[in-house]
């Protein structure tokens, strides 16, 4: 057996040095973190949507212009992307098996969350902005 009576662990998986990566608690804090946020800005965007239901254009333009409206929208586009790319992420590293399938989608994944978030950001300044 063990020398150790309080180690548990298999003898072959001490051998090699497999344990605990130390990174998986952060990752589910973060995605329950990103979640709850997800929850108020997506509150507040069914609520700003819906206000501007019966609205023109202009109005609803000039309503996402406004400062509070426009860092909020550019919040909730980041989190839903950060939030997508955690939960991909997981899906990812429990069912694809083969090493370079897995850099492959992980590496796609964060290039096109990356991108979204930045062609997200662009829009919501340009209409910010009034260009």
């Amino acid at each position: 057996m063990s020398t150790n009576a309080k180690d548990l662990r298999n003898p072959l998986k001490r051998a090699r040095g497999l344990g605990s990566a130390q990174f998986g608690v952060s990752h589910w804090w973060t995605q329950r973190v990103t979640a709850v946020g997800l929850v108020l800005l997506g509150l507040w965007l069914v609520i700003t949507v819906l206000g501007l239901q019966h609205a023109d254009y202009a109005t609803a333009r000039a309503t996402m212009a406004k400062p509070w409206n426009a860092v909020l929208l550019v919040a909730f586009l980041i989190t839903s992307l950060w939030h997508a790319v955690l939960g991909l992420q997981v899906v990812i590293e429990d069912y694809v098996h083969t090493r370079w399938k897995e850099v492959f989608l992980m590496v796609a994944i964060k290039f096109l969350a990356v991108l979204g978030a930045l062609a997200g950001a662009l829009a919501v300044l340009r209409i910010a902005l009034g260009a």
